[in-house]
């Protein structure tokens, strides 16, 4: 990476001038670019590659990610695109697919969550939710262009310049934007052009994903989904796993090899491969039809920064974990929801740039959290040999996907934070940093989730007309996107019993302001004032009280 100083207009010979520049058009980067239009903001998204991923991978829409693609409204979308849940996925561990069962997982059914969440799981693969996002991205503002390539970049102290090859024709451009994002992946070079390390466990193991077709009909007892972990001695590496895709009839086996070994993956040919599918399935003689292999791995590395200056990383560029627990691709989605507003803040000049550095502050904790809890789950289901007792404590789903919190980032801390990563979203505090709690309000006679008054905006909930009237005062003063929501009062939602100031942690005077990603900003319990709700906006977004920057 070059970094050059000297104003804007120090060298202003780019082709093309953008507010985010994002390269990698995976979860994270259409993820972001999305969230970004959500937020009123084009982006520019290059990708080198000629379209989405094809590959059956990073399956499955967790609960809190479900909640932000409502928000960006397309969880229906993504929902019809994968497997029903409701018909049971079992997650298995055993020898074989069609051998004895060692442990199960997760049972036929998934808990109901329905008292923390008012959104259910969503089981689209990668293939299949990538383009429904880059959909809903151009739907909202964003360019995207396939097979182009960010051959290098610089930043200065106003923005970040990169040259793009069109790889159809060729053609070099440059384009100069205020911010970059790098979704490129763990493989891909802007994380290592811009010096940061990682840190973690590092390669786990090296594996081959081997994609065939067979008729597995009865072995599955005619279920549509599945997947195996297989842990067995005849397997490459000691152990393995089965998995459906969109495809009927097609499914992958994945096995472990020693690159070091003899010719490495070139030893692996066609033939070990059949034999290693049989294997994993406990069929010796099973018809199988070869479609595709290709070396992959697992790996534990959470970059050492998540921003630097104006480049901030997301998805595998800032983690990379392994699959078991199926959280990867949703952290990456999570990334890019979590980032867009804030970069939206910044370019519309409604927050100070200082914002941007609670990416790191917020989601560099939650990465390490979730690819300790992956490591762990990877130990229990495929690689008992690797416990050695510095593996992280399991912590309940619920916690990691619905009550993580963001101690220290873009929140007013309460006097007695404790600095705790999670809580039970089902007993929540309603403290800052905190994801808003769901609770059902009634409109127009119809039950209401608080989560669908949020998402655009910062959002003050309150009975208080006074904190309404203040809601306005200060949205008009500092030019922030702010909105008032009366519950109890005339046009408001109604909640007769009280239940959402119990689960926000205020009284009947009181208020708690939410950020556009539903976390908690800031609250009050009792009555107060423009002052002091003016003073903990211009506090979370970096700000002074008359302007950003």
């Amino acid at each position: 990476m070059t970094t050059t100083h000297g104003g804007e207009d120090a060298d202003a010979a780019w082709d093309e001038r953008v507010p985010v520049l994002i390269v990698g058009a995976g979860l994270a980067g259409t993820s972001t670019a999305m969230f970004l239009g959500l937020h009123q903001v084009p982006s520019l998204l290059v990708e080198r590659h000629p379209g989405t991923s094809n590959q059956p991978k990073a399956r499955g829409q967790s609960w809190h990610t479900m909640e932000a693609l409502r928000i960006a409204g397309v969880s229906e979308r993504v929902r019809a695109a994968g497997y029903d849940v409701d018909r049971g996925m079992p997650i298995v561990i055993a020898r074989s697919v069609t051998g004895p069962r060692l442990h199960e997982v997760l049972p036929e059914r998934w808990p109901d969550w329905s008292h923390i969440t008012p959104e259910r799981m969503g089981m689209a693969s990668q293939e299949r939710a990538e383009p429904i996002l880059a959909d809903r991205a151009r739907e909202l503002g964003a360019e995207l262009r396939f097979s182009t390539r960010l051959e290098t970049f610089e930043q200065d102290a106003h923005g970040v310049t990169a040259v793009l090859r069109d790889l159809r024709t060729d053609a070099v451009s440059r384009v100069r934007a205020d911010y970059l994002v790098a979704a490129d992946g763990w493989r891909g070079g802007i994380r290592r052009r811009l010096g940061i390390g990682t840190h973690g466990r590092g390669t786990l193991e090296h594996s081959v994903a081997v994609v065939f077709e067979a008729d597995l009909r009865q072995a599955l007892a005619g279920r549509e989904f599945a997947l195996f972990y297989l842990q067995n001695p005849e397997l490459g590496g000691g152990s393995g796993a089965f998995v459906t895709t969109d495809t009927p009839g097609r499914y992958v086996v994945t096995f472990g090899y020693d690159p070091d070994a003899g010719g490495g993956y070139a030893d692996v040919t066609d033939e070990y491969c059949l034999a290693q599918v049989r294997i994993a399935l406990g069929v010796p003689d099973l018809e199988v039809e070869l479609v595709d292999r290709a070396p992959t791995g697992l790996a534990h590395r959470i970059a050492d920064r998540f921003s630097c200056g104006r480049v901030h990383l997301v998805g595998d560029a800032a983690h990379t974990m392994p699959p078991h627990g199926g959280q990867g691709g949703n952290t990456a989605v999570m990334d890019g929801f979590h980032l867009a507003w804030k970069l939206a803040a910044v370019v519309r000049g409604h927050a100070g740039a200082a914002l941007l550095d609670s990416h790191d502050a917020e989601r560099r904790p939650y990465g390490e959290l979730i690819a300790g809890q992956q490591y762990t789950n990877m130990i229990h289901r495929a690689a008992p040999h690797l416990a050695d007792g510095t593996e992280d404590a399991p912590v309940p789903w619920e916690r990691l996907l619905l009550g993580y919190r963001c101690a220290a980032g873009a929140v007013v801390p309460e006097p007695d934070e404790d600095g705790a990563l999670h809580e039970d979203p089902a007993r929540p505090t309603g403290r800052p940093g905190s994801h808003a709690p769901h609770v059902w309000l009634i409109r127009d006679g119809e039950r209401l989730p608080v989560l669908d008054l949020l998402g655009r905006e910062f959002v003050l909930l309150t009975e208080s007309a006074g904190w309404a009237r203040a809601a306005d005062e200060v949205a008009g003063r500092l030019g922030v996107p702010l909105r008032a929501v009366l519950i109890n009062g005339e046009g408001g939602p109604a909640d007769p019993e009280g239940r959402w100031r119990r689960a926000y942690g205020v009284g009947p005077d009181g208020a708690s302001l939410v950020r556009p990603d539903r976390l908690i900003a800031w609250r009050s319990p009792g009555a107060g004032g423009a002052d002091a709700l003016g003073e903990a906006l211009c506090t979370v977004l970096r700000r002074g009280p008359r302007n950003a920057a």
